[in-house]
This record gives C-alpha cells, structure tokens and sequence, in this order.
C-alpha cells in the first residue's frame, strides 16, 4: 500500500495523463499553480521513487519519469481510507450524507441507480 501526500497525488495524476515526464517539465507544469521550484519537485520525485511510486529512466538528455502505480489502484485505496475514516466504511452512510445536503445533481442520482444496478446484477 502506497500513501500519497496531496503534492504527490498532482504529481501522479499529471504523470498518468502524460508520461514520461522530465523534472524540469513537471517544474514548468507546476510552478505557475503551486510555486514549485526545482528543488521542491526533485524532492518529491525522490520521495516518489522511495515509496515506488514511481521510477526513472535515463533519457538523452534527463532522467524521464514514469507512474509504477495505476491510476484505479491508488484511487480505489484513497477512496476505501476516506470511507474508513469519514464514515467508519459505511457507504450507505456517506450517500445519506451527500442525499440530505442535496450535493446530487439529477445526473449524479441517474449514474448512482446505473452503478447500483450493475452491482446487483453482478451478485445474480
């Protein structure tokens, strides 16, 4: 199980969108939204490379970066710690909560029936 830092999920999900990656195009990605300067994103990529989150190749000219964790994977692991921890991992509980403060739209209620169907048609 690899536990990623909020910083580290940008740099995964730009990295699941766009590999490889090179330290210096991941800094020019990110230093206009966060402030990042070199030093911050080397220090996340080698924090990255100890948990295996990711790993490097050498290019012609830089190292190029590339995700060892697929996308569905770290999802479905944050997802499973925030119901964990929100909501003791009750999903019922947590679709109650959303329902009564009104945060469905009629399309997000429309694709809950769609997942829950598929659900029980799978237990058949």
């Amino acid at each position: 199980m690899i536990k990623l830092s909020e910083a580290e999920w940008k740099v995964m999900s730009l990295l699941w969108r766009e590999s490889p990656q090179t330290m210096m195009q991941l800094t020019n990605h990110f230093k206009d939204t966060t402030g990042w300067t070199k030093h911050t994103v080397m220090t996340f990529l080698r924090r990255m490379e100890e948990k295996h989150a990711i790993h490097h190749e050498d290019g012609e000219r830089a190292k190029l970066y590339y995700p060892d964790i697929k996308q569905e994977e770290a999802v479905l692991q944050e997802t499973e710690e925030f119901l964990d921890k929100v909501f003791g991992g009750r999903m019922g509980l947590m679709l109650n909560t959303l329902v009564e403060k009104k945060a469905l739209s009629k399309e997000e209620i429309a694709e809950m029936y769609e997942i829950l169907r598929r659900a029980e048609e799978k237990q058949q």
